[in-house]
């Protein structure tokens, strides 16, 4: 689990999501009345045991990592409900034994837990209480209007950083579709074949070579095809259309089977 102190260094590549969640688990406990501390999770349903997590006290990352590992606790609980989750009194809770042996060892006697979804991503605040009777709800309380500007920003950041992934996608195959058009050129060559053939069979080799389509397109307009062309020709055969019409084609271009510089004419 990675884990993050409101006073620490981020543990996560991106940085400022990090010290955000630092932060909200600070303003969090010191929002709420009679709470001795807080921590904020992030989960996107992908394996909780690497979901973000910023703690306001070293002892409380242990009652997190409890709950992840035994399955069992308030933010579990929360997450698979999507309602607040708490205990009064865990001196006298019997619903999860190893998260209650773990907070009374820490001196914590209550906790609650507020879900906030969005996006796909789920935001927990947890507050911790040194006595019983820790109550935080849903509802117009500082900590809960925390909890939904933060979730609400959350899936935003989210959904820039997607954009961003997918403008530097669109960026990458505008760059190497030209490089990608000589290759197919130089397939529908060699083979004889046409542009939805060359490509499909670009992309077979890739697949079978384990290389980026950009990078063996580019190897393949250096080298003109040279070296590959039995391979081509396998891959090709395989793209060709079967029985009648896969012959007709080859007979209306005898000689354009043979690649450049084997010795064929055409």
């Amino acid at each position: 689990m990675r884990t993050l102190f409101a006073t620490g260094a981020s543990d996560l590549a991106e940085g400022s999501p990090a010290r955000s969640l630092a932060h909200l688990a600070e303003q969090a406990a010191w929002c709420t009345p009679d709470s001795c501390g807080a921590a904020a999770t992030v989960s996107t349903g992908e394996g909780t045991a690497e979901a973000p997590t910023a703690v306001t006290h070293p002892d409380l990352s242990a009652l997190v990592s409890v709950q992840w590992e035994s399955g069992e606790g308030p933010i579990p609980a929360a997450l698979n409900s999507g309602r607040a989750t708490g205990a009064d009194d865990l001196l006298h809770e019997s619903r999860w034994p190893e998260y209650r042996a773990k907070a009374l060892e820490a001196g914590v006697r209550s906790s609650a837990t507020l879900p906030y979804r969005r996006d796909g991503i789920t935001l927990t605040i947890t507050v911790y209480g040194f006595r019983p009777g820790l109550k935080v709800e849903k509802g117009c309380t500082a900590t809960d209007v925390l909890g939904e500007l933060a979730a609400t920003g959350l899936a935003r950041e989210r959904r820039y950083r997607e954009a961003l992934v997918e403008v530097d996608q669109l960026d990458t195959a505008l760059r190497t579709r030209p490089v990608v058009d000589q290759a197919c050129g130089i397939l529908m060559y060699v083979l004889g074949c046409d542009a939805d053939t060359a490509f499909d069979t670009l992309r077979r080799l890739s697949q079978r070579t384990n290389r980026k389509l950009s990078d063996l397109a580019g190897a393949l307009v250096r080298t003109r095809g040279h070296g590959l062309e039995a391979e081509l020709r396998c891959l090709g055969d395989k793209g060709r259309p079967a029985g009648r019409a896969g012959a007709a084609r080859d007979e209306a271009h005898p000689g354009r089977a043979a690649a450049p510089g084997t010795g064929h004419t055409q």
